[in-house]
């Protein structure tokens, strides 16, 4: 028992540092061979904030638990925006931009009531791990054609951009890119066996393992990122870490996993945990269209306060249903 809590916590802390490299490394790699700005940009607010959640959840795919993979993707969606935004208001109001609203945001909502089609059945079988994948595609392109169109000064990703973004010369860049993607592999590894053992020692679902520890390690990089945001008061960079990780939890990392390993899923996950993920997003919405702070309008640090209660309900209510049974 020890040595799985000892694995968890070292996976846990190699898997953070590793994706920090790994996307470092794909940027200036990227940047390298040609790429233009705004596909590197992407790179780091879609692949690189989720990039723990899709090697632990390919991995733990691989290796027969889709459960984590699916716990996985979406605790880490209900704790960006219930947690990462609920603290980052708390330090800063988090100013959501109208043209966030009107496009992210209602992506977003639709990717979220494709994941209920996909999970009414009590299964994500390998075609419908496939068409999320498509979606994702679909929606990258749609998006990276969009911002072309808009100026730099009005859009988050370009914000992002410009704040992320380092020279580095190829050798690094490269390194990085091997170094971290390594690292991200054997640091997966050891957290799924650590997490698996543990779910065993206590009788636990996989699926609540990933909701809940997994979740909140693999989504501390969007934490990190958020709250330097909030600090720097680039408050675009916190909506956008949130919003881009979400899609690609919710249609890469678990179709990916879902084309490995077709996943059966208890009744729970539709009525308990989508359900908080689709009342989370549209919450957000409806923050969106609170005060306003400095003419925009913000999450404020009522709302913020709101959103960590919500957040530590919702765990209380997971260890509670543990303990019942």
């Amino acid at each position: 028992m020890l040595l799985s809590v000892v694995a968890i916590v070292i996976g846990l802390a190699v898997l953070v540092w590793s994706a920090d490299l790994f996307v470092d490394g794909a940027a200036g790699a990227a940047r390298s061979l040609g790429m233009s700005t705004l596909l590197v940009g992407m790179i780091i607010i879609g692949f690189g904030t989720s990039a723990p959640e899709m090697s632990v959840s390919v991995l733990s795919a691989m290796q027969g638990n889709p459960g984590i993979a699916l716990g996985n993707a979406y605790g880490s969606n209900i704790t960006n925006i219930a947690l990462i935004l609920g603290i980052t208001a708390l330090i800063s109001p988090v100013i959501i931009r109208s043209q966030v609203l009107k496009n992210e945001l209602p992506i977003l909502l639709g990717i979220t009531f494709l994941a209920y089609f996909h999970l009414k059945d009590g299964q994500i079988t390998r075609i419908e791990a496939i068409v999320e994948l498509i979606v994702l595609l679909v929606v990258f392109i749609w998006m990276t054609l969009q911002s072309r169109n808009k100026s730099s000064k009005g859009d988050a990703l370009e914000v992002e951009l410009a704040y992320e973004l380092e020279q580095m010369k190829p050798l690094r860049a490269w390194s990085l890119l091997i170094v971290g993607l390594v690292l991200l592999v054997v640091s997966s590894r050891i957290l799924v066996w650590g997490s698996v053992n543990i779910a065993q020692s206590f009788g636990v679902s996989d699926l609540i393992i990933g909701l809940t520890v997994i979740a909140i390690g693999t989504s501390l990089p969007e934490l990190a990122s958020s709250i330097a945001a909030a600090r720097k008061g680039e408050h675009d960079l916190a909506v956008g870490n949130v919003i881009g990780s979400n899609l690609f939890n919710t249609l890469a990392v678990v179709g990916l996993a879902g084309v490995i390993h077709p996943m059966q899923l208890p009744a729970e996950v539709i009525s308990r945990d989508w359900m908080v993920m689709l009342s989370l997003t549209v919450l957000l919405f409806a923050l969106g269209f609170g005060p306003k702070e400095k003419g925009e309008k913000s999450i404020n640090r009522f709302g913020g306060g709101f959103l960590v209660a919500t957040y530590i309900g919702y765990t209380l209510y997971l260890i509670a249903s543990v303990i019942q049974k």
